[in-house]
C-alpha cells in the first residue's frame, strides 16, 4: 500500500524532526560504549551511520520537495493545457 503525497510529507517531517535526533543520540551513545577509536575510524563510523539511516527511508523522501502531483486533480484543471 503506497502512501499518498500528503501522508509521505507528514511522515518525512516526523522522521526529520523526531526520528533523526533520536537516531543521532542513540548512535553517539552506542559509539561511546566502546573505547575511542582512531580519528579516521571514528569519522568513518559516523559517516556510515549518517548514510545508513536514510537508506530504508529513501522511498519516503523521494519527491517530497516537488509540488503535489495530485494538486491539479483537486483544482479541476488539466495540467497539460
Amino acid at each position: 500500500m503506497a502512501l499518498s503525497y500528503a501522508a509521505r510529507k507528514r511522515w518525512a517531517l516526523v522522521v526529520l524532526l523526531i526520528g533523526l535526533p533520536v537516531y543521532v543520540v542513540v548512535a553517539v551513545n552506542v559509539i561511546d560504549l566502546f573505547d575511542r577509536p582512531a580519528l579516521w575510524l571514528e569519522l568513518l563510523v559516523y559517516v556510515g551511520l549518517g548514510v545508513v539511516w536514510a537508506l530504508p527511508l529513501k522511498s519516503l523522501f523521494k519527491g517530497i520537495a516537488q509540488t503535489d502531483p495530485n494538486a491539479h486533480q483537486a483544482e479541476g484543471r488539466d495540467p497539460s493545457a
